[in-house]
């Protein structure tokens, strides 16, 4: 569906007419305001539904007109495109999906929790398990469909269960272990909308776990970048981490406009604060053809690429 002016707003007076009034609408918002790495052109309709029968009925809705969606967590891990996003973007930044709950030795957080709130309240609760969580400038939801990870852990070898909607407002949870999960991806939430999951801790004293997560963050600081970016750009090959193969390359330092890799890991590009979505495609590109051509490695993105051009 091509997304005029016009459609523009009215699709976002249908929606409002629809959903509550504490569901956030905007028109033409842009996307680099709510990407970490600080790019991306509008998004033509913005929605922060204030729950999760909100949210069927924006997902009903866009069914029924068949308009584009897309489910934006806290920007991380995302290149969105110069020409911004045609369509209607969902971001469950609502308190209502941002609630974490201490049930014993679990957690039960919404998809719209930050990883790091998560860490954090785990630790004032003396729990362990999910100190590598609070690196990941990302949420729960984001976390989930991309089994992100840090520290030698992944999210789904922390969570027990998960809640999740279809595209027709319908809710499921099930076990963890029941989910099919592969290195940075799970399949099931590619069409499926994470509403938020159970992680299971351990109790031990909060100095322990403080340690540990001072030690991670001294680890992620020595060895990542300040500057804006959207975490690791390609999947680490079978053969060699992608951040290592670009420094045996000699790439740390290359840039194209005001895109570059990093110089702290290989595996990051950085805005220097002028970057364009445009500029960091073509670097990705340059990098791919020189790991081909002189390593014979196929380097895939990890990060997720979305919008118009």
């Amino acid at each position: 569906m091509t997304v005029t002016l016009e459609k523009t707003c009215t699709i976002a007076d249908e929606l409002a007419a629809r959903v509550t009034p504490a569901t956030l609408i905007r028109r033409d918002e842009p996307l680099a305001k709510h990407t970490t790495m600080r790019i991306g052109g509008p998004a033509d309709v913005y929605v922060e539904p204030a729950s999760e029968a909100d949210l069927a009925v924006i997902l009903k809705f866009c069914s029924e007109r068949e308009i584009k969606f897309f489910l934006l967590g806290r920007g991380s891990n995302l290149l969105v495109r110069d020409g911004g996003f045609r369509g209607v973007v969902i971001c469950l930044a609502h308190e209502s999906f941002s609630r974490i709950e201490i049930d014993g030795e679990r957690l039960r957080c919404g998809a719209g929790a930050k990883l790091k709130n998560v860490a954090v309240e785990a630790k004032r609760n003396n729990l362990s398990g999910v100190e590598f969580l609070e690196g990941i400038p990302g949420s729960v939801g984001g976390a989930l469909r991309m089994n992100a990870g840090a520290m030698g852990a992944v999210t789904f070898g922390a969570v027990e269960s998960l809640r999740f909607m279809d595209q027709a407002g319908k809710i499921y949870e099930r076990a963890a272990g029941e989910v099919p999960v592969e290195y940075r991806t799970c399949a099931l939430l590619k069409n499926h909308i994470a509403l938020g999951a159970v992680f299971r801790g351990k109790t031990l004293p909060r100095a322990e776990i403080e340690k540990r997560m001072l030690a991670f963050s001294e680890k992620r600081w020595e060895s990542q970048p300040a500057a804006p970016s959207a975490g690791c750009i390609f999947k680490n090959p079978a053969t060699i981490p992608a951040g290592k193969l670009m420094d045996e390359l000699g790439l740390k330092g290359t840039r194209v406009g005001g895109a570059m890799v990093s110089v702290e890991h290989g595996n990051f590009i950085v805005n220097d604060g002028r970057a364009t979505a445009q500029d960091v495609l073509e670097l990705i590109e340059y990098l791919k053809a020189r790991a081909k051509n002189e390593r014979g490695i196929d380097l895939h993105a990890e990060v997720e690429i979305i919008g118009e051009a």
